[in-house]
């Protein structure tokens, strides 16, 4: 199947322009906006609203490759925005010397950064590797994290990382090193499903720009993992995915398959993306390290779109110090290339110091202060270990805003126009989800959204933007609650970059999480901070105990 999808599918429905638009019609349709208009000022625009729909006729006599973004790109540096520049090289403090465990499940939940000193030293094939994951990926398939194994593209790749490493011809540490990713990105000869049933067959013939940059990284691909349907939730074609820790509760954010397969120990590192939630959800859920970058830093060239404005691709990792490395081989742009406009190339560095007395820190007091349920002993916890490796917290709040429900709007409004042929033709329908909070409703939905709203909402969100930039700049990186009220949904608005680090357990044994925010391309200070705390904590080296065999 082609890129175009092949929609062989009759149009079931649209929109004639032949049918006259009734004032009866205008009446009814100002309840959805709720506005009033006079019987004379209803009558008057009725030539107007046929025109409209003219237009719409028009344009959907025309079929628009997924790949076509609109000629209008959403931009989130504030008014008067001065980068934070951190020159230098980065320094991945890699191990020097890292011994080979005995068992292959242990071999499997090592870090990246313990794989690759194997590897370039000689004492570990990618070859191996690549067939340890392989075998755990088709084993532990009751996760429901994967969708396809990419198994013969997989061997090719760790048998030609091997050859190059045994020449002296080593990519740096992602190199042999197995991965996933999420099922919404592109890769020639396998399905791309969006985890979707309309597209379960879907096979879209290029290579996402994230997966090139990875494979000129050396790192070898070995399985496509599971989005929730049209990035949504951890509900699949092939039922819901689950949180390796307890499998009777569901992963969570549509990332579902990449921070449950990488939690269980099927992939070293993964790839995830995010438009509300679902980089930080889902690690969160399985104890994972997730980083959502910064929107613009990391290319979605040859992967589904949901919201043009919001969407983020990023790592999910076991550790922060594998998230940067990861970062560092996905960031930036393709080239001349390179298909997503949205993308910014700026400088960035990793260099962790000895503590974190250098740099100045922001906390949600308040937030942590309501968090009384199963996360707060850890929360607690992990502050105290801030404060422990010196660390000066000062108390900042939430931006005040009436318009937060209102925000949803533009993610609705942009996946509406993406999805507009399959609910035009009710494949729709297919979807196994059809309640009231389902993918399908709400695209339904999105076609009685107002353009008008839908930039009010955009007036809003700029003022936002300038609102939690007058909060968060002064500051290096903040810190807030796993589940701090409203904190992924600004951030995800105003695109800035966050990470979910593990944080400890709650009385059932689950993992919790807090959250680090940084400032706007500047990953860095976030990222350092989350590697000290990961070093004087021991949250990322446990793992679920019916993975470990």
């Amino acid at each position: 199947m082609s890129k175009r999808f092949l929609f062989l599918l009759p149009v079931l429905f649209s929109c004639s322009s032949s049918q006259k638009i009734s004032q009866r019609d205008v009446v009814s349709a100002q309840k959805l906006v709720g506005v009033e208009f006079s019987k004379t000022e209803q009558q008057t625009m009725l030539g107007y609203l046929g025109q409209n729909r003219a237009g719409y006729d028009s344009m959907r006599k025309i079929h628009v490759d997924y790949d076509v973004a609109p000629a209008s790109y959403f931009d989130p540096r504030p008014d008067h925005f001065k980068q934070k520049i951190r020159e230098g090289t980065s320094n991945w403090k890699l191990p020097d010397q890292v011994t080979l465990p005995e068992r292959d499940a242990d071999i499997a939940f090592l870090s990246v950064a313990e794989l690759g000193t194997l590897l370039k030293s000689g004492k570990l094939s990618s070859l191996r590797l690549t067939k340890i994951y392989l075998e755990r990926l088709k084993r532990f398939d009751t996760l429901k994290a994967v969708v396809t194994i990419t198994e013969t593209l997989a061997l090719q790749q760790a048998a030609a990382a091997d050859a190059e490493i045994a020449e002296g011809m080593y990519r740096g540490p992602l190199h042999g090193i197995p991965y996933g990713i999420k099922d919404l990105f592109a890769v020639p000869g396998y399905p791309t499903t969006w985890g979707a049933e309309p597209y379960e067959k879907q096979v879209i013939n290029e290579t996402a720009t994230v997966v090139k940059k990875l494979e000129a990284a050396g790192a070898v691909l070995v399985a496509k993992l599971v989005s929730g349907a049209l990035a949504r939730g951890d509900v699949w074609f092939g039922g819901r995915t689950s949180n390796p820790w307890d499998l009777t509760q569901g992963a969570s954010g549509s990332s579902a398959g990449s921070a449950s397969a990488t939690a269980a120990g099927l992939v070293a590192f993964s790839i995830g993306t995010e438009t509300l939630g679902s980089i930080l959800a889902p690690s969160s859920r399985c104890g994972a390290t997730g980083l959502r970058p910064t929107f613009g830093a990391v290319s979605r060239g040859g992967a589904m779109a949901l919201s043009w404005s919001m969407d983020k691709a990023g790592p999910i990792c076991r550790t922060a110090q594998d998230c940067a490395i990861v970062f560092q081989v996905i960031k930036g742009s393709e080239g001349s290339s390179e298909k997503d406009r949205s993308v910014v190339d700026y400088p960035w560095g990793f260099k962790p110091p000895a503590d974190l007395k250098g740099y100045k820190i922001g906390y949600f007091k308040k937030l942590f202060d309501q968090d009384t349920g199963r996360t707060s002993a850890a929360n607690k916890a992990m502050l105290e270990t801030m404060k422990s490796l010196g660390a000066e917290l000062h108390e900042i709040n939430v931006p005040d805003s009436v318009y937060f429900n209102a925000f949803d709007i533009i993610l609705r409004a942009e996946a509406g126009s993406f999805f507009d042929e399959l609910v035009r033709e009710h494949r729709d329908r297919l979807l196994s989800e059809q309640d009231d909070g389902s993918r399908a409703n709400s695209l339904r939905q999105s076609r009685f959204i107002s353009a008008v709203e839908y930039l009010q909402a955009y007036r809003h969100r700029k003022v936002l933007i300038e609102k939690f930039n007058r909060i968060l700049s002064p500051y290096d990186f903040v810190v807030g609650p796993e589940n701090g009220r409203n904190l992924s949904l600004i951030t995800n608005l105003t695109g800035h970059p966050a990470i979910a680090l593990p944080s400890g357990f709650d009385k059932r044994g689950r993992p919790t999480s807090v959250m680090l925010l940084g400032n706007l391309y500047d990953e860095g200070p976030m990222l350092e901070a989350a590697y000290l705390l990961q070093q004087a904590t021991e949250h990322e080296e446990k793992h679920p105990a019916m993975f470990l065999k």
